[in-house]
């Protein structure tokens, strides 16, 4: 990795705040224009060579604008024309990027999909979408589907590998190019994890997409020495969100293709990055057994989204590394805020954000002297312009009570694609319902309890499963890795009761049941919760399904054990 600076110098991330036309579908162009620092490679992905050493190859900003333009002159050369959505199945890593870029440098919508969807599902969610062509890794379970219905069938099924190898000399780009985008203009479909069903297609607005972080050229970590790791899926909003702050900052960046620890650690111990970015599910498994100290050493600060991170696993993350002084400048922090360092141990960023939102909106800092607070998320960031706690009238609740979480800000999503009714439901007296529950204390910090479709209805009340969760997490975790708590029918006129699906821990695997519904129960009766009706032990991966994003498959969890107290 060269010495050579790639960072956009801070005269360059004030202009790129205040730009007008900036948005989603333009980013790599305005990086272009304004960075001097173009041609130092920033970007970079992985392999491993013939000997299993990690290989890091690294991308300029010039770099990716050549393989855009390649990539768009195949587009342009199958018919793809502005507006029309084109689904993107290809492996996570830097490849789906690319694929972004140039489908919006056409003005075309990629529709990011997830290689891990079930094809059933896959197929099902490309239809609703509308795509006019498919790319893909593996075409063949694709090609299968459609053959049985050639109705539905899109205009193209290419193989990703046909893109890769295209002449860009035999085919030519539209004569206004790249696309200009107007603010509303539709830049890409990302699916829902699809723990709650069938995957929703949240639309990203152009302008939509960059409203409210433009905070982020000055807050966010950008000093000479910084390193992003990201262990994002690519096709999700909270991936393509890091990509398009760390393209514009210029910021030395890993774009990981696997979010294992088996993966990841080598490349951590290769990268040495200062920051992680990921979803919990590879937080979970860098928190669990012997800490990754060597790949860890640098690093100060790691961020999360999606659903909130767990104090069990946090806390051990946080021991890790170390904070230099004058760290600034996290992008929950007012700007030219500092570390008195340098400091011992890192900071967590556990942010609360979703595709509809387009960003974190909630976000929590824990330190290694960070008081415990249980489910707490923060404040909501400057890009809200009001969060509340509403009941299903639509009218705040006093601070304390439960109720659904709600947003006004400009970033939340134009709404579902071609699903206006769907759209609808979510939008509550001028709010944006997030599909969350939760409260709020009377500083104005919100604690996050459930997900509405996960709250269990017992009959002396609702359970929320996350502070259920967080107490087997924290207080058991002599036994317990990782866990999910659902409801599931009791007998009659119990309503729902509360179980937990728990992970053990390695040196805990002769445990039983009883034993870990014990421990839990006691500590969850000595902090005023609920307790479990029963414990399931998950030996094996498929005991604790994931959805293709890496979240736990509740609903699933539901209907495998639906039967276990009615028979």
């Amino acid at each position: 990795m060269s010495d050579t600076t790639s960072i956009a110098p801070l005269p360059v991330r004030r202009r790129l705040m205040t730009e007008p036309e900036l948005g989603a579908g333009n980013f790599l162009d305005h990086a272009l224009a304004a960075n001097p620092n173009r041609a130092v490679p920033f970007v970079y992905s992985h392999h491993n060579d013939h000997r299993g050493q990690v290989v890091l190859r690294g991308h300029s900003l010039v770099d990716l604008a050549a393989l855009r333009d390649r990539y768009a002159t195949w587009y342009r050369a199958n018919g793809v024309r502005p507006g029309e959505p084109v689904g993107v199945v290809v492996g996570e890593g830097l490849e789906p990027l690319v694929h972004f870029l140039a489908l919006t440098a056409l003005g075309a919508v990629p529709a990011m999909i997830n290689d891990a969807m079930r094809p059933d599902v896959m197929v099902r969610y490309l239809e609703h979408v509308g795509a006019v062509g498919i790319v893909a890794d593996d075409s063949t379970r694709l090609q299968a589907a459609y053959r049985n219905d050639p109705r539905n069938r899109p205009r193209f099924i290419a193989l990703a590998a046909e893109v890769r190898a295209h002449d860009a000399d035999s085919a030519s780009l539209p004569d206004q190019y790249p696309y200009r985008h107007a603010p509303d203009d539709v830049v890409a479909l990302i699916h829902s994890s699809g723990t709650t069903g069938t995957p929703k297609s949240t639309m990203l607005g152009h302008r939509q997409f960059w409203d409210g972080k433009q905070p982020r050229m000055l807050r966010f970590p950008a000093e000479p020495y910084d390193r992003l790791m990201s262990l994002m899926p690519h096709t999700h909003a909270g991936g393509l969100s890091y990509f398009l702050t760390a393209v514009l900052l210029g910021l030395p960046t890993v774009v990981m293709s696997d979010w294992r620890r088996a993966v990841v650690e080598p490349v951590m111990e290769a990268f040495q990055p200062t920051m992680v970015a990921s979803f919990p599910r590879t937080f979970v498994e860098l928190a669990t057994g012997e800490l990754p100290v060597r790949g860890a050493a640098r690093v100060h600060s790691w961020f999360n989204t999606g659903d909130s991170a767990h104090y069990g696993h946090i806390r051990r993350l946080v021991q890790l590394g170390e904070r230099p002084a004058g760290l600034i400048k996290s992008w929950l922090l007012p700007s030219g805020a500092a570390a008195d360092g340098p400091l011992p141990g890192s900071q967590f960023v556990d942010g609360l954000g979703s595709s509809e939102m387009g960003m974190a909106l909630f976000g929590q800092v824990t330190a290694p002297e960070t008081p415990r607070d249980d489910r707490c998320v923060g404040k909501a960031q400057e890009a809200v312009t009001r969060a509340a706690v509403l009941d299903e009238n639509g009218e705040e609740v006093p601070d304390g009570t439960v109720g659904l979480l709600a947003v006004i800000t400009p970033s939340r999503t134009p709404g579902y694609w071609n699903d206006p009714r769907l759209t609808s439901s979510f939008e509550l007296n001028g709010y944006w319902l997030t599909g969350d529950v939760a409260r709020r204390d009377g500083e104005g910090n919100f604690y996050h309890l459930d997900r509405t479709v996960d709250v269990i209805d017992t009959a002396a009340g609702p359970v929320y499963s996350l502070p259920v969760e967080e107490i087997l997490i924290a207080d058991c975790a002599d036994l317990v890795q990782d866990c999910s708590v659902v409801g599931v029918p009791g007998r009659a006129g119990e309503g729902q009761r509360p179980i937990a699906v728990v992970r053990l821990q390695a040196d805990a695997l002769n445990a039983t049941a009883d034993d870990v519904r014990e421990k839990a129960n006691k500590a969850l009766a000595g902090a005023g919760l609920a307790t479990l009706a029963e414990v399931i032990i998950a030996r094996t991966d498929e005991d604790l399904p994931l959805g293709p994003t890496g979240k736990v498959l509740k609903r699933e969890l539901r209907t495998r054990h639906a039967a276990l107290f009615t028979g």
